[in-house]
């Protein structure tokens, strides 16, 4: 099993950002998916809060995906909550900007028309509650067209949602 992020295959930027955050070795289930990710292909994955599932999703994922166009991301993480969105946004934007890849936030309860102006610039991932998905691309201010990774964080909380 691979011991450092670079032998997951990370580019070097990423490893020097995540060794500056105090994060020098993987947690297991970075371990286990980064590398799968890293080479495309589907990982599922489960693991207890706090045990870095959204780095080993979300690292991959910003790595991987090219730069998106205004109302075209090239990535979307999907999550249940504005919670659990605002988190992910905050772990992951931080290590996109390393490498010049833009991360949004966007979810309800908030001013939909400010989301609107943002996906008229170039967003390359967004983190995106189902809902505002939704009244977003009924409002043709996003399409998936582009998209090259999808995340599902806590799809089985989506589903029990409906």
């Amino acid at each position: 099993m691979p011991t450092t992020f670079q032998e997951l295959g990370l580019r070097h930027e990423l490893v020097r950002a995540l060794h500056d955050a105090g994060i020098t070795a993987p947690f297991a289930i970075q371990a286990l998916t980064i590398g799968d990710a890293m080479a495309g292909r589907d990982v599922c994955g489960k693991a207890q809060t706090g045990s870095g599932k959204t780095l080993a999703f979300g690292l991959p994922a910003i790595e991987r995906i090219t730069q998106g166009a205004p109302g075209h991301p090239t990535g979307l993480v999907m999550a249940p909550t504005r919670e659990l969105a605002t988190q992910i946004h905050d772990v992951l934007a931080p290590f996109g900007a390393v490498i010049g890849k833009t991360v949004r936030a966007i979810y309800g309860g908030t001013d939909v028309d400010k989301d609107v102006s943002a996906l008229k610039k170039r967003i390359d991932l967004v983190v995106a509650t189902p809902g505002r998905l939704i009244d977003l691309y009924e409002r043709s201010a996003i399409n998936f067209d582009k998209l090259e990774v999808v995340v599902l964080d806590e799809a089985d909380r989506m589903v029990d949602m409906g």
